[in-house]
């Protein structure tokens, strides 16, 4: 993240009120590969056209908040591949990992993963160390520690459907899983902050939680994203969950988050209601039908219209309701932050 955004971002948090109206955006491989213009695999196996990718979006929009920055990833497949899943990479769309069981009994034969060895962590770790002289000298530095949440991760590890029925069925296996993989977590952000001191963000996304009811969420996902988020110390703790985020934004000062990315079907006033005035809110225009596909005009009038939804626009980065998604256009972009830019000040 850039140097000056990042000093930005912990002033909003600290309660100063900017001079200007934040844009930003979660921006990973779904979107870079495509929008630098080389294929999705190349994106994962060259560290230099990484490298290049990543400062050809932070020179095109200077003004732009990209968050994390420089994010060392290899889609959906990061995380499980740490527990031994299959990886499918394609070379021109995003990879997978296919899940290693389906029965939460088998909990127990699931392996605690060394983080510092095993899967593709070391790699991401490497290319960021690889790296890390040009980022400083571009004027970034790797400041966020990034996994996704433990349902999530569960999810891969299992299968969606499965887990979720084991979530009903099998409370205390469920509990064993979610342990293990908050373990797991906690261990590769410790890491993360041990091998870049520069780090002193989080960044957890977890769409699986917006799956859940109320009573689950007490249960299965406060206790241990309050662990996730306090193991660190980090200043910035930033939660991404673009599915049902009402449940969510109602316990984001017991889970300990600071700075929350949710579902553009919700407006950023309930968000607000919900969160809380100290909470900065990232969000919220769709990602896919009009920061993607949309026309220019289109971009604006959604931030035109996500601008009415509150009155205060203190503490709100400017973004889309969720990722950054494919196939979105300079010129679009272009056209969001030229209508941030109108955002009249409050």
């Amino acid at each position: 993240m850039r140097n000056s955004s990042w000093n930005d971002l912990l002033s909003m948090l600290n309660g100063k009120k900017l001079s200007y109206r934040p844009a930003g955006f979660i921006i990973d491989s779904p979107w870079l590969p495509g929008w630098y213009g080389i294929p999705t695999l190349d994106y994962y196996a060259s560290d230099e056209k990484w490298m290049q990718a990543n400062i050809k979006a932070a020179e095109t929009f200077p003004d732009v908040w990209f968050m994390p920055g420089f994010w060392s990833e290899y889609g959906m497949c990061t995380e499980p591949s740490a527990f031994g899943s299959r990886l499918i990479f394609l070379e021109n769309n995003l990879p997978h990992a296919e899940k290693i069981f389906t029965d939460i009994a088998d909990v127990e034969r699931l392996p605690q993963p060394n983080v510092r060895t095993d899967g593709l962590l070391p790699f991401m770790i490497a290319r960021l160390k690889n790296n890390q002289s040009a980022i400083i000298e571009a004027d970034h530095q790797v400041r966020f520690a990034i996994a996704r949440g433990p349902l999530n991760i569960a999810s891969f590890l299992m299968g969606t459907t499965e887990f979720m029925m084991a979530l009903a069925l099998d409370p205390e296996g469920s509990h064993r899983l979610i342990e293990k993989i908050t373990d797991f977590i906690c261990d590769w952000l410790s890491f993360q902050k041990e091998s870049f001191p520069s780090i002193d963000g989080v960044l957890i996304l977890d769409d699986i939680i917006g799956f859940v009811g109320e009573a689950e969420f007490n249960e299965f996902v406060l206790p241990y994203f309050k662990r996730i988020f306090s193991c660190t110390g980090a200043k910035v703790r930033f939660l991404h969950n673009d599915a049902d985020g009402l449940i969510t934004a109602g316990f984001l000062k017991e889970m300990d988050v600071n700075v929350f990315n949710f579902s553009f079907n919700h407006s950023l006033g309930e968000i607000r209601s919900l969160a809380g005035d100290e909470v900065v809110l990232l969000g919220n225009i769709p990602p896919r039908d009009v920061l993607a596909a949309g026309t220019p005009e289109q971009v604006k009038e959604a931030v035109r219209k996500a601008s009415e939804e509150v009155s205060n626009h203190d503490r709100i980065i400017w973004s889309a309701g969720g990722g950054m998604p494919q196939d979105v256009s300079t010129q679009n972009i272009k056209a969001f932050i030229e209508a941030v830019r109108e955002i009249k000040q409050t």
